[in-house]
């Protein structure tokens, strides 16, 4: 590679990240080099003169400027729109309704003018299933059954959710054991979520690699999903009064060879895509959100917090005792899908280190209630008394007796705020149950992050928000 320009003006970096001026970072001198090449009409910096040996020319260079356009020369700024266009060059394109990166149908009405995107129109409800209806039929014992399939790379996260609401109108108090199995499983769960939104995200923008690497460390944590709750996915494990059964002979040598073998996975990812130039002028700028956007669309979670925004359900409003470990906020600073996808690699490493502390903390005790009005007696005792017989009967035919009253709980979804709201006019069921979808805010604000950018972009875009549309149409 030959060297940089002799004109080249002091302070502007050549494409050696090792010689930026002291008071740069690697990254921002990696986003200064980005920022170069898509606001000029050269070529980026470090490949500018990669291929000047043995280049060939198609056509001399004094013939007619207006051939510029067939040797590639001619190039303006991708993101400047043009004051005026012709409306013959105006398109209106439906992207779907498909399944790309979105865990579900997601229609998209784009208008363009050119290959530049000047609205966007989020077209939802093709899954709808009418979760929320449907809950009014359901007695207590049944909801998580029901609220798992809402956000199903998340079922652990919506039944815990349902459960503490209920257990707000019931004022149960939920054993510690319950509480830290609870909140294992949760955390490994945004883990086995991230890393299906890694894999996935690497796969629509060209890192095919990444969707078996992502789906590798995924299958270990599905592995020990199914052999604590017997199912991969929609578990109806953790219920009211605590968990459905308590963790497994040997989890604690699993979760150790869990945390190791994703540790080790993650640290492959950051290899293959942190400084691959294909991802990185993929991501970087791409997709941006401002935190004053995340807050007027009410965007929470890894979106939220990767523009810089300081907010975790974990930290501001604790539940389940997860504020007695250790673990930090991951945030980033620039909004764009890049900031997006190094907040879920981080919050991976986060929420392990969590497991860990459970590992070695957890106490003994009941993974259960003992509250006989929500918690059935033991199997062994059915055989034995009568009335354990009558109590197992009537609880799993009517239900749990919940008290009127409204209550709202939310929990730190891997997709952010997971809320469910229940009001209860007392009986068995739920009188209406309204959910707070993250996944919803994160589409809503889809016309935000792709408005007068490249079509080429919304597909990046679209995979940095990892929304699940079973989430959003509920």
């Amino acid at each position: 590679m030959s060297d940089a320009p002799e004109n080249m003006e002091a302070g502007e970096p050549n494409g050696d990240l090792e010689t930026v001026q002291p008071e740069q970072t690697v990254e921002e001198a990696r986003r200064t080099q980005h920022e170069i090449w898509v606001s000029g009409t050269e070529e980026r910096m470090p490949f500018a003169h990669a291929t000047d040996e043995g280049s060939q020319e198609l056509l001399p260079s004094d013939l007619d400027p207006a051939l510029d356009i067939q040797r590639g020369v001619a190039v303006d700024d991708d993101y400047v729109v043009p004051e005026r266009v012709i409306d013959d060059e105006r398109q209106i394109i439906n992207m779907g309704p498909q399944h790309p990166s979105t865990h579900g149908v997601l229609r998209l009405h784009l208008e363009l003018e050119g290959e530049t995107v000047v609205r966007v129109k989020p077209i939802i409800g093709y899954l709808h299933t009418g979760m929320e209806k449907t809950a009014e039929t359901l007695s207590y014992s049944q909801g998580s059954t029901n609220v798992t399939r809402m956000d199903y790379l998340a079922p652990f996260h919506n039944e815990l959710a349902f459960s503490l609401a209920t257990e707000q109108l019931l004022g149960l108090e939920v054993p510690a054991r319950a509480s830290a199995i609870r909140i294992l499983m949760t955390e490994l769960n945004r883990v086995s979520s991230h890393l299906l939104s890694t894999a996935t995200m690497g796969m629509d923008i060209g890192a095919l690699s990444m969707m078996i690497y992502g789906w590798r460390e995924r299958e270990i944590c599905l592995d020990f999903f199914e052999k604590t709750t017997g199912l991969r996915m929609n578990h109806n494990y953790i219920r009211v009064g605590g968990v459905a059964a308590d963790l497994p002979d040997g989890w604690e040598e699993d979760v150790v060879n869990l945390i190791k073998k994703v540790n080790d996975g993650v640290d492959e990812y950051e290899e293959i895509l942190n400084e691959n130039p294909i991802f990185l002028d993929r991501t970087l700028g791409v997709g941006v959100l401002t935190p004053a956007e995340v807050k007027q669309y009410g965007v929470t979670g890894p979106v939220a917090r990767a523009s810089g925004v300081d907010w975790d359900l974990r930290k501001a409003a604790p539940y389940c005792g997860v504020d007695q470990y250790q673990f930090d906020v991951p945030l980033g600073k620039h909004g764009d899908s890049f900031d997006r996808y190094k907040v879920r690699i981080d919050e991976i490493r986060q929420s392990l280190r969590i497991a860990e502390q459970i590992v070695a903390t957890i106490p003994s005790g009941d993974y259960r209630s003992t509250d006989a009005k929500v918690t059935p007696p033991p199997r062994a005792r059915i055989n034995e008394s009568m009335e354990a017989l009558i109590h197992h009967f009537k609880l799993f035919t009517e239900g749990a007796n919940v008290p009127p009253g409204t209550a709202y709980q939310s929990v730190e979804g891997p997709r952010g705020e997971i809320g469910a709201y229940i009001v209860s006019k007392g009986g068995a069921r739920p009188w209406r149950l309204r959910w707070r979808a993250p996944s919803f805010a994160a589409v809503q604000a889809l016309p935000a992050m792709m408005t007068d950018s490249l079509i080429a972009d919304v597909i990046a875009a679209l995979a940095s928000t990892d929304p699940v549309l079973g989430d959003v149409d509920r």
